[in-house]
């Protein structure tokens, strides 16, 4: 008797479990603003539901095929989309545009007996529902159908520029590895994929006016071994993309409602370019493309005609690639040691006129001229520009979208002066950082540390920031630098979790946050990361 009741309360225990993984639960990551949870009533999903979509909307339609992808990857049901009419709104999944959301990328989500309606101010907006609904649906195998308690969900991003940045120019990855980040993204309810593709160490776009950059430039004869050691391993390294695969990058990108913000670093890190064009040198070379890493004193010349050429035809066939309305020109760490020397570069800074001042040396004002000249002819192409924050020391113009990666002081500077600003503070929000200072039996990184924690507590807001200078801190954004990051799978360990958490600094207000709660939610979006076979990183669970 005792066996059979101890059977008993086992199978019921099971049922129990069971019925709970065949549940939705909508406290996902990034939390929306509000969740009113009805009292009482759930929608059943199941294979013969349809996700419907207006008429004559391809955009809606593509949410729709996404949504049903979704819904088989987590649930293994299989469920179709239609045209919306008005026999199939009620007891569906219905997409549909609602223009009184105020946010372009707000949304709304109703789940009730007439059915689950996910609305957007634009198919963005949309798109950004169906990702919470998609977190929301328990992962099951076998079942028939899944059950969503009636909810009614009104959610918008706190900034309007949430971005991912990665380096594929110090290690070249393939191009399903960038789509498999860009999934990546687009799961954490972010916009912007800012793609690093010219570097010393390697030139990775292709440019048809200039093609030794990616036959020379995009190939080195090895790489270093450990942090700048005096070894390196002898193995050439190097790719590039074609134009042809950038182009399907950016749909790819574009249809999951994600610009890629293209980086063409310059004066500086241009040894790539250097050592196909060495010309384009204060010195004319012999250049190489580097090995090792760091800062080098070999940059572009500012004082030849060519090489401003060679900037306008490169950006030329990059904005006829790129949508984007912005092109990040770096500017970062372009020592002003060969400027100095060279007999045109100092010819240009008399002619123009270029005077230190304000702490700033007639070099770093050149510096200046050659921003503003490149900025000139981005904007007559209807562009704008993103650079580092090394350019708030460059008298460059308001304009300018500044990108604070020194701390979160220079941003805070840039939006005093006027200027736009993406926080991405290396403190904090640089994903090629350790996340533990337990080292020993990490895998080889660069230094520093962010923990998860560290990275969830971040607010790019300064308090002494005016509410109209405050208007300035466009976004946030988390790099990954890939000196040391030569595996897809190391990748994947760098940014998950610490992308969950980035994404809650870029989604929530300050004062919604709470560690402890996101630390659950996280371990359910842990599954997901499981489901792609993503290589996620413990420390937080430890």
């Amino acid at each position: 008797m005792r066996k059979m009741m101890l059977l008993f309360l086992m199978l019921m225990l099971l049922n129990v479990t069971s019925a709970i993984a065949q549940t939705a639960d909508y406290n996902v990551v990034p939390r929306p603003q509000t969740i009113t949870l009805q009292k009482e009533g759930a929608y059943v999903l199941d294979g013969s539901k349809l996700v419907v979509y207006p008429m004559e909307n391809a955009d809606m339609e593509r949410n729709a095929k996404f949504l049903v992808e979704y819904i088989k990857e987590m649930t293994q049901i299989n469920v179709a989309t239609a045209v919306q009419d008005k026999k199939n709104v009620k007891g569906n999944i219905s997409l549909t545009i609602n223009p009184k959301i105020v946010n372009e990328e707000g949304y709304t989500i109703t789940v009730d007996k007439k059915g689950v309606k996910i609305s957007g101010a634009t198919p963005a907006g949309v798109f950004l529902g169906i990702q919470t609904l998609r977190k929301s649906l328990p992962i099951v195998n076998g079942e028939t159908s899944v059950s969503l308690p009636f909810v009614n969900i009104v959610d918008a991003p706190r900034f309007a520029y949430r971005g991912m940045h990665l380096d594929c120019a110090r290690h070249y990855f393939p191009v399903q590895v960038v789509k498999d980040y860009i999934d990546m993204i687009a799961l954490h309810g972010m916009n912007k994929f800012h793609w690093h593709i010219t570097e010393d160490q390697g030139w990775r776009i292709e440019i048809k006016k200039w093609p030794k950059l990616t036959t020379v430039g995009a190939w080195r004869s090895g790489t270093v071994i450990g942090r700048n050691s005096t070894i390196e391993d002898g193995i050439p390294h190097g790719g590039f993309y074609t134009q042809d695969e950038c182009r399907e990058i950016v749909k790819y990108a574009a249809d999951r409602y994600i610009t890629v913000i293209p980086e063409i670093d310059m004066p500086g890190h241009m040894l790539g370019a250097l050592a196909a064009y060495p010309e384009l040198g204060c010195t004319g070379g012999p250049y190489e493309v580097l090995t090792r890493w760091g800062v080098y004193p070999d940059i572009l010349c500012a004082g030849k005609e060519k090489t401003f050429q060679f900037v306008q035809d490169v950006l030329d066939e990059v904005m006829d690639i790129f949508p984007s309305e912005y092109i990040h020109i770096g500017g970062d760490e372009s020592p002003r040691d060969r400027w100095k020397k060279c007999p045109l570069c100092q010819k240009r800074i008399q002619d123009e006129g270029i005077k230190a001042g304000n702490g700033q040396s007639a070099e770093d004002r050149l510096q200046g001229y050659f921003t503003k000249r490149v900025e000139k002819y981005l904007a007559a192409k209807g562009k704008h520009i993103i650079g580092w924050d090394e350019l708030l020391g460059c008298d460059v113009e308001k304009s300018a979208v500044i990108m604070s990666w020194r701390g979160a002081e220079p941003g805070a500077k840039a939006a005093k002066e006027g200027h736009h600003v993406i926080m991405t503070p290396n403190s904090a929000l640089y994903f090629d950082y350790y996340q533990t200072k337990d080292t020993w039996s990490e895998p080889l990184g660069i230094g520093g540390c962010s923990t998860v924690e560290n990275v969830y507590q971040f607010e790019p807001v300064a308090e002494d920031l005016s509410p109209e200078q405050a208007q300035h801190i466009w976004g946030v954004q988390a790099n990954l630098w890939t000196e040391y990051i030569a595996y897809p799978s190391y990748i994947e360990y760098q940014v998950l979790p610490r992308m969950a958490a980035l994404a809650e600094v870029q989604w929530m207000k300050p004062e919604d946050k709470n560690f402890d709660e996101f630390k659950e939610r996280v371990t359910r979006l842990r599954e997901i990361y499981r489901l792609h076979h993503w290589n996620v990183a413990p420390h937080l669970w430890k």
